[in-house]
């Protein structure tokens, strides 16, 4: 399967028989005869098996690899690649080697680089190392035909598939071929494997594969023999593992007696995004001299595309070291808060607060910040300020909750104020236009100003980085603050903090509250039954679009197209979701040139000032 810049990848471990091509191969049909994928890779010397050891020397093995080799080209139904392993006899040397298939054709053969002659491995008894041999030979004669040998990197026509190989200890090399082959242009590394199990090696195995993915800025895709290769004294577990750009996307270790197909999405596109982003990828490329050949081969787009793992619909939230993460992001705020409390020498922190989620969050590390440099929490000036659309909910909620955690309260109604202000610049008071709503906001924001002041305090911000991205703030109003706290975090993760707040770290009294905060829908009441998610849509949906932005820099079609598949929304809802935040994006940039300094927390920011650096004239 390949579609819109996504690749199904196959990683099997075959059932196989020690020393017996021929069932070996047959099995290999079997299961390419079902696999669902556009590329399948088998283990290392998989079809001779790797454990044959001194049977390497006799020619009747090498025979019988070779007749199977032919055997599965004549057979081999299969549309897309495949990639193999066997021994190659070149001028009565053995070299251990992949063989890259594209349906009746061999597209080239790659040799083992670096050969394993310690403990339990003796490669060097049975084969010879490629380095030499790529120096003179650019092909081999192979089943009657010229293929091209060495180092190879094999691209789509058209253009979005790349990739090389390496087999087993090639991995493990303090530099690696698949270090090379990334940088002149393999988006994918190929490992064909026979790594044996110890206690302890599947967690180094793992930790290396992911750290060549994130390094080349790439896929690794590694395959390794099972248990049917155990002989002697080394067992095999068939630890089989696809990652991409330091992430792991599956891995398996069942230790299966029977054949098993571990598949695996590979984000082209993604891949892509990265390296041109990447400047120490960048700088690497064209700095290390290597020759290396293309071997081009075509494969064909699929209509349809069935992703092999669910995609996870809020990529924001840990969903495994879920408290050891929640503290880590709260010590990440309360910590740049304290940075700047000292800094600035501020007697007070001004907040405003509202009753919802973000200054509820706000509120939460300044006590965290007070508490760790002990001072008083009536130093924390918690004001909430009602005004002509402010609910009883959540004017109990901020009360509530102020009282409970022991801050200075402080109660302003503005409306009085807010009606001076509208006959002062001749506004109705009645028509709920932009004016009317951004009147109350900005004074809001200046009575906050004007008590920092006062209290030699500083006024903590409390708009997240949705609000942020799409532009749901008032300029010079709530977009305003002398330290934003909340503003490299996106709506569901602030849900995921005052969540975890109120289930971990409160009691009672405290947790009620934030619990009714985090079940009150979401609005900034500035106008009459106001629901920011009926103007803006599910922060759900839009956090989504936000991590697929920033993380894989997908385009307005992809997005429309994921959208349909994790939400199960229809195209037009799709295309009104992705309209509509590239049209705020865009439009909006302006408030977010004029941030406030603001602490960075996940691998993404809209700091003008850090990872986002747009001009804010943009046509869309």
């Amino acid at each position: 399967m390949y579609s819109k810049g996504f690749v199904k990848i196959a990683s099997v471990t075959p059932k196989l028989k020690v020393g017996n091509p021929t069932y070996n191969v047959n099995e290999m049909l079997k299961i390419l005869d079902e696999v669902q994928a556009s590329i399948t890779v088998f283990p290392e010397l998989g079809v001779s098996a790797y454990t044959c050891n001194d049977l390497f020397f006799k020619e009747s093995l090498l025979g019988e690899t070779t007749k199977a080799i032919k055997y599965l080209l004549k057979n081999n139904k299969y549309k897309g690649i495949v990639v193999i392993g066997a021994p190659l006899e070149v001028d009565g040397v053995l070299y251990n080697s992949a063989f890259v298939i594209k349906e009746n054709k061999i597209l080239g053969i790659i040799p083992k680089f670096y050969l394993p002659n310690t403990c339990e491995f003796y490669e060097k008894r049975w084969f010879q190392s490629g380095f030499e041999i790529v120096k003179q030979k650019s092909s081999v004669n192979y089943l009657g035909n010229t293929i091209p040998f060495g180092n190879l990197i094999f691209k789509s026509i058209d253009g979005q598939i790349s990739f090389g190989i390496e087999i087993c200890e090639d991995m493990w090399a303090p530099i690696s071929p698949g270090n090379i082959l990334a940088i002149n242009g393999a988006k994918i590394i190929i490992n064909l494997s026979a790594s044996n199990e110890v206690l302890g090696k599947r967690e180094i195995r793992k930790r290396t594969i992911l750290e060549h993915s994130r390094r080349n800025e790439g896929a690794y895709i590694y395959s390794s023999a099972g248990v049917n290769e155990s002989t002697s004294e080394t067992v095999f577990s068939g630890h089989n593992i696809i990652a991409q750009n330091g992430l792991l996307i599956v891995e398996t270790e069942n230790f299966n007696q029977e054949s098993e197909i571990l598949y695996g999405d590979i984000d082209l596109q993604q891949i892509d995004f990265k390296r041109r982003n990447n400047s120490s990828y960048r700088d690497t490329l064209n700095r290390f001299e290597h020759n290396y050949q293309e071997v081009i081969f075509e494969i064909k787009e699929t209509q349809e595309y069935s992703f092999s793992k669910k995609f996870d619909s809020t990529p924001f939230v840990p969903k495994e070291n879920v408290l050891a993460d929640f503290e880590k992001i709260a010590a990440l705020q309360e910590n740049a808060l304290i940075k700047r409390i000292k800094h600035v020498r501020a007697d007070s922190l001004v907040i405003g607060v509202s009753g919802g989620l973000d200054s509820t969050l706000a509120l939460l590390i300044a006590i965290r910040s007070f508490d760790n440099l002990k001072i008083d929490r009536k130093k924390i000036i918690a004001v909430t300020m009602p005004g002509l659309h402010t609910s009883e909910i959540t004017k109990k909620n901020a009360l509530d909750l102020m009282n409970n955690l022991g801050v200075a309260v402080l109660e302003i109604d503005i409306n009085s104020h807010v009606k001076a202000h509208f006959d002062l610049i001749g506004h109705d008071g009645v028509t709920e236009d932009i004016t009317y709503e951004n009147t109350q906001a900005r004074i809001r924001t200046a009575i906050l100003m004007n008590l920092a002041n006062k209290y030699k305090g500083i006024v903590l911000g409390t708009g997240d980085l949705s609000e942020l991205v799409l532009g749901w703030c008032t300029y010079s109003g709530d977009q305003m603050s002398m330290y934003g706290i909340n503003a490299g975090i996106p709506k569901t993760l602030v849900k995921f903090m005052i969540y975890n707040y109120a289930i971990n770290r409160f009691k009672k009294d405290v947790r009620e509250t934030l619990l009714s905060i985090l079940d009150t829908p979401i609005t900034p009441e500035l106008t009459s039954n106001q629901k920011t998610e009926d103007a803006i849509g599910k922060y759900l949906v839009n956090d989504y679009i936000i991590h697929r932005v920033f993380r894989h820099g997908d385009s307005e079609q992809r997005i429309m197209w994921l959208l349909e598949i994790v939400f199960k929304l229809n195209k037009t809802e799709s295309e009104k979701y992705t309209r509509n935040f590239f049209k705020r994006f865009y439009s909006q940039q302006f408030k977010r040139q004029a941030l406030p300094d603001s602490p960075k927390i996940i691998d993404i920011s809209i700091s003008p000032r850090g990872d986002l650096r747009l001009p804010s004239d943009i046509d869309y």
